[in-house]
């Protein structure tokens, strides 16, 4: 009998054993009503890898969110750099501008073959400031604007209403909407 009952113990202790594992398995499992059931500590340590994931989620964004200021920072600190070079060069040649359009306007023989050279180098030069972006300003019989004019004389004209410019002595340009170099002018009192 005593063999018999150690046999039956046996079989209640592996079947209980079982039961358990059995019963551990189950808990991670949808049940019969379809619903997904968890021990406490699972529950608690999802809960707490959800706040992880939160944590690096924002971490993320935040990241991300940087790098793109970063990089739209960069490219307009590039483009003004790029701009600034550009207006650097271009004041530059316009003493060469300046040069070329008093030899162009200077009287003479106009069928001379310098006179013609110097006029296809002044156009070219034109052409290319207008290629790179660069305009004059409209100064002659526009009122006087001291954005983009620097007046050097006043005259007494009674054809011309007051402040505006009578005469341009020096041309002014502007690129991307800025003043590169004013317009020197007389203006009309």
């Amino acid at each position: 009998m005593s063999e018999e009952w150690n046999q039956e113990e046996k079989k209640a202790e592996e079947t209980a054993g079982a039961g358990e594992v059995h019963k551990e398995e189950k808990k991670c499992k949808k049940n019969k009503k379809g619903t997904v059931t968890f021990t406490v500590e699972e529950a608690e340590k999802m809960e707490q890898l959800a706040k992880e994931l939160e944590t690096m989620k924002d971490q993320y964004l935040r990241l991300a969110a940087e790098y793109d200021n970063y990089r739209k920072r960069t490219a307009k600190e590039k483009e003004q750099i790029y701009s600034d070079a550009k207006m650097a060069t271009v004041k530059e040649f316009l003493g060469v501008y300046d040069n070329l359009e008093r030899a162009v306007a200077q009287e003479g023989d106009d069928d001379s073959p310098h006179k013609k050279g110097m006029e296809m180098i002044f156009h070219q030069l034109e052409e290319i400031l207008k290629k790179m972006g660069v305009e004059k300003i409209d100064a002659a019989g526009k009122p006087f604007d001291p954005d983009q004019h620097s007046a050097v004389m006043h005259i007494e004209d009674e054809t011309l209403e007051p402040n505006t410019v009578a005469e341009v002595f020096q041309q002014g340009f502007t690129l991307g909407g800025r003043v590169i170099r004013f317009a020197v002018v007389k203006v009309a009192n």
